[in-house]
């Protein structure tokens, strides 16, 4: 299968608009080496022909035009046939649905998303509601432990990704348990896709809060690993002054510190292990930090937009 990194950022980008923390000043001024990113989501194709979506960031006109294999047809008189088939969702965040707005010229648009995910759109931001309006919708219901063929070999398993994070919208709202389920079932979700004609797999992880046994599970034996690396320390924002929750009860495990990722993540057997969703202010971002030294020197690789990658 082909893998494109559209974008490797979390919400707000990197640089974020309203803030100049040490990584967005650096960006900004040139004074460390790093890359400016786009908000996360990435494109997979079996045959490097037809595509499909996994998130639609705020960001996606920028990153669809940066990445011609996903611009429309030339030659030919269907002047707006275009190789992306399909939009799948991990959840219902801002980050991660706003560009489905931008797909509304689309003769119509083929969306996999659980049923909390699609309620919460549909009811809770309304997003869905607005998208209805403007082109057809075909949902595709996402269930847990059950293997989905896209076509020409590829499949996915979506796994749920068990979340504290307190719903903003929906019938969940405030209380953290999302769309009325009484665990969170189904609002965040990682995808594990399988090409049937190798049988390797990439496991894609942009939101995890805890890695359980059943979430370490889904990781078994695949080659390629895009997990979330959102923040390096738990009180990250708290110690710069910017918010007043840690990683964790914003819905994101961190790299360092005990149970963080880099600790479990390291010693699995996995080809690549790429950390991407990164905030804006983690200091992997910036290639020379000592933060970025010790991830790859454990074996994690931090993405970039425009990463190609080939399982």
């Amino acid at each position: 299968m082909w893998v494109r990194v559209l974008g490797s950022a979390a919400g707000g980008g990197y640089p974020q608009w309203n803030c100049d923390c040490p990584p967005c000043r650096a960006v900004r001024d040139g004074s460390r080496p790093c890359l400016a990113r786009t908000q996360s989501s990435i494109a997979v194709s079996p045959d490097d022909r037809q595509w499909f979506l996994f998130n639609a960031s705020p960001d996606l006109h920028a990153q669809i035009e940066s990445f011609p294999a996903l611009h429309p047809s030339s030659g030919t008189d269907r002047h707006r046939e275009v190789p992306l088939r399909a939009v799948i969702l991990t959840d219902a965040e801002l980050d991660h649905t706003l560009g489905l707005l931008l797909l509304r010229e689309a003769g119509g648009i083929e969306l996999h998303a659980t049923e909390a995910v699609h309620d919460t759109l549909y009811d809770g931001t309304s997003l869905l509601r607005t998208l209805y309006a403007y082109c057809p919708v075909i949902w595709h219901p996402v269930v847990t432990d059950r293997d989905v063929p896209l076509g020409s070999g590829l499949s996915y398993r979506a796994f749920d990704v068990p979340t504290t994070k307190r719903a903003r919208f929906g019938a969940g709202k405030g209380n953290g348990q999302g769309n009325g389920q009484g665990n969170g079932q189904g609002r965040v979700v990682g995808y594990r896709l399988t090409d049937e004609r190798s049988g390797r797999a990439l496991v894609y992880l942009p939101c995890v809060q805890e890695l359980t046994p059943a979430v370490r599970g889904r990781l078994d034996d695949c080659a390629c690993l895009l997990v979330d690396g959102t923040c390096w320390d738990d009180d990250e924002l708290i110690r710069l002054g910017l918010a007043g929750r840690t990683a964790r009860e914003m819905g994101h495990l961190p790299i360092d510190g005990p149970g963080g990722s880099l600790a479990q993540l390291s010693p699995l057997p996995i080809e690549r292990k790429i950390y991407l969703h990164l905030n804006n202010t983690n200091p992997v971002l910036l290639d020379d930090s000592p933060q970025r030294r010790t991830a790859e020197l454990h074996g994690m690789e931090v993405a970039v937009d425009g990463l190609n990658l080939r399982i």
